[in-house]
């Protein structure tokens, strides 16, 4: 099949795309022939054979443009060449800000690799893993091709390279901000375009969502980006850690003590926003909030030290537990007033051995990236995200909660009858634990199929919190008259059934996915997911009864539906 799809895609190939491939040899030693007319219309020299790039095609079949191209052997030399390029290049030099206004068929489709440009326009209706490559246009691909290693092979590089029209500048190559302003957002770290942004200062988004269900642990870059104030400039040798409230007095440390001071432990933890899906209630009735998507959660491996190591070497005891209750955290994000971010979690999960309660300095292998808490910040498994706090300063064991407002007056539900006028926050408990999610990345709401495909696969992720492990998704194509069971996995190692983590200790979500034959005789599929964890506790199947002020904890029944289109060829 995936041999037919790329035949198909090739057999789409306009006489303009083959040209390239039989480009003049005394063009091979110049590097470019420079055309009349738009930057797009240049022919690009040093390009394979077309029966070359016709094996690299092949060879390439399934893979979707999307995360990161790893380093291949023999690009040495090319890297060298990008840092002087501004000096020998025969290509123009592009800013960062005209590459994203490419972000369409009609506008060309410009994408950054490595400090150079490609307009990969006319590629578009070639590629083999179908209409995903649109998810780069305009920015870089090395936060999308990790995460489809098939490109990672010298034919795609090959392919690629005739694509290039010119190169990055020397700026956005080192990312470096030339230029301040009195806009406290100014030094924000760069995103990457394909994110939907709900708030751009401070920054908010979330990934499209079938980025979620392509590969298990999501890449930092596509991670769901919740910020409250700008994002702290924080320099780690100077950075310091402060831990009060016990009986050894404040417990001071340097990013470096806690890396060397301490075990390293790692955990696979899936973090959600509160408001995650709130969109569904602002549906039913408007809301406060953000109008987050199925895409305010995500999924990483994180490194760091256990809390409950660091608050025993700041003197914690079992006897405190006689008087204190919480552990308070304070992030280095604050607002104009100088009013730093603050939650707090229960000191039971703080301490436990089996809470497994970080603070983290890495996320998937590598240094916190600045939007997700750069240097440190906690990672509190099972628990909201307003509670892992980051940019961390300051720990304070207390008998009492956080005082902050976001622990007192926000991210608390209430009944759908309370309103603005009658809330009363004081009366309901802030929010730790999560209640069992899930939803349909892919197809999206509004997909149009034809009835000949006799098929459809459905895809999405399913998450319990407190440690519950997912045990069961259901899915419907009919609107919940008849329900098929999805085949769940908890890692990126094939469809093979995964064995359980230890019981409460389920942090990370499940993906899963389904493939059904289409109902006869319907024209519109409303596809339903649910899911079960092991305390079988199960998702409401509507919004309503579940409403609320903030539009938080939604999670009812995930329904998007699909068109079928029948065959209009009379065959």
């Amino acid at each position: 099949m995936l041999l037919l799809r790329c035949v198909h895609s090739l057999s789409r190939i306009s006489p303009r795309s083959v040209q390239r491939y039989q480009v003049a040899p005394a063009l091979a030693t110049c590097g470019l022939h420079r055309c009349s007319g738009d930057q797009r219309s240049y022919q690009r020299a040093q390009s394979p054979s077309w029966t070359y790039a016709l094996t690299g095609l092949l060879a390439g079949t399934g893979a979707v443009l999307a995360y990161g191209l790893q380093h291949h052997k023999g690009q040495q030399a090319k890297t060298s060449e990008v840092q002087t390029t501004e000096k020998i290049s025969a290509f123009p030099i592009f800013s960062q800000e005209e590459v994203t206004k490419h972000r369409s068929l009609e506008d060309g489709m410009w994408v950054t690799y490595r400090g150079s440009v490609y307009d990969i326009t006319e590629f578009v209706a070639m590629h083999p893993g179908g209409d995903k490559i649109l998810l780069a246009a305009g920015g870089a691909l090395e936060p999308f091709w990790a995460l489809y290693a098939v490109h990672n092979q010298e034919h795609v590089l090959e392919i690629l390279s005739t694509y290039k029209i010119g190169e990055l500048s020397a700026e956005d190559v080192k990312k470096q901000q030339t230029v301040k302003s009195s806009d406290p957002y100014s030094s924000d770290p760069e995103r990457h375009p394909v994110l939907h942004v709900n708030s751009l200062k401070p920054f908010n988004a979330e990934p499209p969502p079938e980025i979620l269900s392509d590969s298990y642990i999501t890449p930092s870059a596509f991670f769901f980006k919740r910020n409250h104030f700008p994002v702290p400039q924080v320099d780690p040798a100077s950075y310091r850690l402060h831990v009060e409230g016990l009986p050894g007095g404040t417990l001071t440390l340097s990013l470096e003590e806690l890396k060397t001071r301490f075990p390293k432990h790692t955990v696979t933890a899936t973090l959600q926003c509160a408001g995650n899906r709130r969109s569904e209630m602002n549906e039913v009735k408007q809301v406060k909030g953000l109008n987050w998507g199925i895409a305010a959660i995500s999924n990483a491996t994180w490194g760091g030290v256990k809390l409950r190591d660091v608050l025993l070497a700041a003197g914690y005891r079992p006897d405190v537990a006689q008087w204190a209750l919480h552990v308070q955290f304070e992030g280095l994000d604050k607002d104009m007033t100088g009013t730093n971010y603050g939650a707090s979690i229960p000191l039971n999960k703080a301490v436990s051995e089996e809470g497994d309660v970080l603070l983290a300095y890495e996320m998937n292998g590598e240094d916190l990236p600045a939007d997700h808490g750069f240097p440190v910040r906690v990672v509190v498994p099972g628990v909201v995200g307003a509670r892992n706090v980051k940019w961390l300063g300051k720990i304070i064991v207390s008998a009492e909660e956080s005082s902050s407002h976001w622990q007192q007056n926000d991210y608390k539900g209430f009944s759908p009858g309370t309103d603005w006028d009658t809330v009363d926050f004081k009366s309901a408990p802030a929010i730790q634990e999560l209640p069992i999610q899930s939803a349909i990345t892919t197809p999206e709401d509004g997909t149009v199929i034809d009835r000949d495909r006799e098929e459809i696969t459905v895809k999405g992720y399913a998450w319990s919190g407190g440690g519950r492990e997912v045990i069961r998704v259901d899915v419907s194509l009919d609107g919940g008259k008849t329900w098929h069971v999805a085949q769940l996995r908890s890692s990126d190692e094939g469809k093979a059934p995964d064995p359980s983590p230890p019981l409460g200790k389920a942090w990370a979500w499940k993906l899963w996915e389904i493939t059904a034959p289409l109902p006869a005789e319907i024209k519109e599929l409303e596809i339903v997911c649910k899911a079960v964890d092991n305390s079988y506790n199960m998702q409401p199947d509507t919004v309503p009864p579940i409403w609320n002020l903030r539009g938080v904890l939604s999670n009812a029944w995930h329904r998007v539906k699909v068109k079928i289109r029948e065959d209009l060829s009379g065959e």
